[in-house]
């Protein structure tokens, strides 16, 4: 029954989605105001400067000072389970604000531009890495039913069909109800998301997979579903974010 129902919110958000992009113009995901070309000439120079150029970690890809120094500090401090990962942009206005939109107000749509700017931004170096699935970070079923949508799914399904890559949104469980990570200090994140993923009973274990989700922060949460996969056989687990803080 449970599945059910969340098969009816899925179609329900689905479809509310739709009616709003036909009685709605398209707007900028940034800044809300209607725009033809989707993202409004202003807001397109403003995240232009908030994408991630060398110096980056060689592990998680955020920025560091300087080309001689190879890991960020968090990435220093913790071994990985991930084997490598980028990001789109840094964290900072207006790019939360439009993640926000997208999460807690079903602006499904603004996934169709992300997926496609992480298209152009890293289709050589996804290529590189030559992964055999994509699997969205999961939420827990609780949050899931209220969101209605999982929006790490929505985006690994974009970047499935612009890829060509399968995705397999049920590939990854999240078998505790954490607490909001960002609510939480460094070590309380840790200790928060540790054993909270299992694979499902259905996974084939893959060579290598490349993990979807939203925002990349202190790495734990993207560490936990890495642990998660290799634990159940795959050999090399890379991540894709839509942004990532800067530590």
């Amino acid at each position: 029954m449970k599945k059910i129902w969340n098969h009816v919110a899925e179609i329900s958000g689905k479809a509310a989605a739709f009616l709003a992009e036909l009685l709605w113009p398209e707007i900028c995901p940034f800044c809300g105001k209607a725009s033809r070309q989707g993202i409004c000439p202003a807001c397109r120079k403003a995240v232009d400067r908030l994408v991630i150029r060398e110096p980056r970690c060689m592990q998680c890809g955020r920025p560091v000072r300087s080309p001689e120094q190879e890991y960020c500090r968090d990435c220093m401090e913790v071994r990985r389970s991930f084997d490598q990962g980028v990001s789109l942009w840094l964290h900072k206005k207006p790019v939360p604000w439009s993640v926000y939109q997208f999460k807690y107000h079903n602006q499904r749509r603004f996934s169709h531009f992300y997926a496609e700017e992480m298209s152009k931004g890293f289709g050589q170096q996804i290529a590189r890495w030559r992964p055999d699935l994509l699997v969205p970070v999961p939420l827990h079923k609780k949050r899931l039913r209220k969101r209605g949508f999982n929006q790490a799914a929505l985006l690994a399904e974009d970047l499935s069909r612009r890829l060509g890559i399968s995705a397999d949104k049920e590939a990854l469980v999240r078998t505790r109800d954490t607490t909001a990570q960002k609510r939480l200090g460094r070590q309380d994140r840790r200790r928060n998301i540790t054993g909270a993923f299992t694979v499902s009973k259905n996974f084939r274990p893959v060579r290598t997979v490349l993990l979807v989700d939203d925002i990349y922060t202190t790495g734990n949460t993207m560490d936990a579903a890495a642990k998660a996969l290799r634990a159940a056989g795959v050999q090399k687990v890379y991540f894709l974010t839509i942004s990532i803080g800067q530590g």
